[in-house]
């Protein structure tokens, strides 16, 4: 799957709620250049996350994972 279509499912699914879960980016000069956002905090828009004023591209994104359980379900490591 790949990871438009996991984010956008976590949006709309119904068994899925976005404010469970975190998007780990390639964030460089923060700690080991990677950055956690809410993934509530978040739009998405073509190719790009919106966190704020900042247009984040989806090839940045490393991970998204369930804040509660730690389960990682996506992940490029």
């Amino acid at each position: 799957m790949k990871l438009k279509d996991i984010i956008n499912k976590i949006f709309w699914h119904p068994d899925y709620n976005k404010e469970d879960y975190e998007i780990i980016i390639l964030h460089r000069g923060g700690k080991d250049n990677k950055k956690s956002i809410n993934l509530e905090d978040i739009k998405l828009e073509g190719n790009f996350i919106i966190y704020y004023d900042s247009y984040i591209p989806l090839h940045r994104v490393l991970a998204i994972r369930n804040k509660k359980t730690g389960e990682l379900i996506y992940s490029k490591y």
